[in-house]
C-alpha cells in the first residue's frame, strides 16, 4: 500500500533525471505505486526496467541541444534529478537545465551528497546543513554536487524556482551498485572469509536506507516548507564495529576480524584498494544530523540499521547473490571487492 506521502502524487506529471539504477529506480517504483504519470529521462544506455509504464525520454545532459529538444515547452508537477553527479553529468549545463525548467515545475528535488559539504570538517560530529559546501568546484564529485546546489539555491533566491535539495549519506539497498558495502560483507560473512578492519573499526559512518531516502525525497517534492531547503537524509550513524556486528546478526554468522595496525593502513590502500569498503577509511569519518528534516517535514525512516539491511539480505538472497563467483562492478562508481588479496592481506597480518 503507498504512504500518504505517496498517495498525493496521483495524477502528478513527475519526470526523473536518471530513473534506470538504484536510487532513481526506487523513486519511479515509488511514483508508480503512487498512481504518477512518469517520464523518465536518461542516456538510454542502461536497461528499461519499466517498460509501458514511463515515458522514456533520451537525452544526454551534457549536450544542451539535446535536453532541449525533448523538455523545451514541458510542464511538470515534480522533477527529481537523481542523475545529477560528476560522472553522468560532469560538464552539464546546470543554469541551462534550470531555465528549461524555471517557471515549469512544481518542485525540483536534486539528489546530492554527504560530500557536498567542506571535508574538511571529518571528525566532527554532527554534521548539520548549516556548515560551509565544498569549495573545490566541478572536477570532483563533491564539488560539483555543491556547484549544483548553489546554482539552485541561488535561482531560487532571484526567481522562486522550488529547488529543494536531499544530502544522503551511504545508501544501501535492494539493487544497490556500490559493490563494496553489503553485498561483499554479506559473502564474507556467509563464508567465514577475513573481514579486514582498519583504525580499530572506529570510523564513523551515516546509513541509509534506499527506500527511506526515497520516502524523504517525495515528501520534499509536496511539503511547502521543502522549497528552497536542504535536507540531510539518512539513518543511524555507527562505527566500523558495530556495523559488522550488526549485519553480522542479520546474516547469523560469527565475523572473522582481521584488525589492519594504523602502520599498514596506507600501504594496504595503496597497493589493493578493494579490500575494504571506502567506508571504513578515515577520510568517510563523519556523522549527519536529520533533525531538520524530522521537525520540519515529520519525516520519519520505515528502517533502522539492523531492519534494514535484513530486508536487503531478503533481496540479496532472493536475486541468488549468494551463491556469486564472481567479483561485481559498476562501470560508474568502479567499486568492487578482491577476496583473494583480503586472504592474502590477512595472512600477511597473522589473520
Amino acid at each position: 500500500m503507498p504512504s500518504s506521502t505517496e498517495q498525493s502524487f496521483a495524477g502528478h506529471r513527475v519526470l526523473v533525471l536518471g530513473g534506470s539504477m538504484f536510487v532513481g529506480r526506487h523513486v519511479v517504483d515509488a511514483l508508480l505505486r503512487a498512481g504518477a504519470t512518469v517520464a523518465v529521462l536518461n542516456r538510454g544506455r542502461s536497461g528499461d526496467p519499466f517498460g509501458d509504464d514511463v515515458e522514456r525520454l533520451v537525452a544526454d545532459r551534457t549536450v544542451p541541444e539535446q535536453m532541449r529538444a525533448v523538455l523545451a515547452g514541458r510542464d511538470w508537477d515534480a522533477v527529481f534529478d537523481v542523475s545529477g553527479f560528476v560522472m553522468a553529468a560532469g560538464g552539464s549545463d546546470i543554469e541551462g537545465l534550470i531555465d528549461l525548467l524555471d517557471g515549469r515545475v512544481g518542485r525540483y528535488v536534486f539528489t546530492s551528497s554527504i560530500m557536498a559539504y567542506d571535508q574538511s570538517w571529518q571528525g566532527w560530529f554532527p554534521w548539520t546543513e548549516e556548515q560551509p559546501s565544498d569549495p573545490i568546484g566541478a572536477a570532483t564529485y563533491g564539488g560539483f554536487k555543491a556547484m549544483a546546489e548553489r546554482s539552485m539555491l541561488d535561482r531560487h533566491a532571484r526567481t522562486g524556482f522550488p529547488a529543494t535539495i536531499a544530502r544522503p549519506a551511504a545508501i544501501y539497498g535492494p539493487d544497490n551498485n556500490i559493490f563494496d558495502m553489503e553485498t561483499p560483507m554479506f559473502l564474507r560473512l556467509l563464508r567465514g572469509l577475513p573481514i579486514l578492519v582498519p583504525h580499530g573499526g572506529l570510523v564513523v559512518g551515516s546509513y541509509g536506507h534506499v527506500d527511506d531516502l526515497c520516502d524523504a525525497m517525495l515528501t520534499m517534492a509536496v511539503h511547502p516548507a521543502a522549497t528552497g531547503e536542504v535536507f540531510n537524509v539518512t539513518g543511524e550513524s555507527v562505527d566500523v564495529n558495530r556495523y559488522i556486528d550488526t549485519l553480522a546478526q542479520v546474516v547469523g554468522a560469527e565475523p572473522l576480524i582481521v584488525p589492519v595496525p594504523s602502520s599498514r593502513v596506507a600501504e594496504i590502500e595503496q597497493s589493493t584498494p578493494a579490500v575494504y569498503g571506502h567506508l571504513f577509511r578515515t577520510r568517510h569519518h563523519a556523522s549527519l544530523s536529520t533533525a531538520k528534516l524530522e521537525h520540519l517535514l515529520g519525516h520519519r525512516n520505515r528502517f533502522d540499521l539492523r531492519s534494514g539491511h535484513e530486508q536487503t539480505y531478503g533481496w540479496f538472497r532472493a536475486e541468488g547473490w549468494d551463491a556469486l563467483e564472481e567479483s561485481l562492478a559498476d562501470p560508474v562508481w568502479k567499486s568492487s571487492w578482491d577476496f583473494t588479496a583480503e586472504a592474502t592481506w590477512a595472512e600477511r597480518l597473522g589473520g
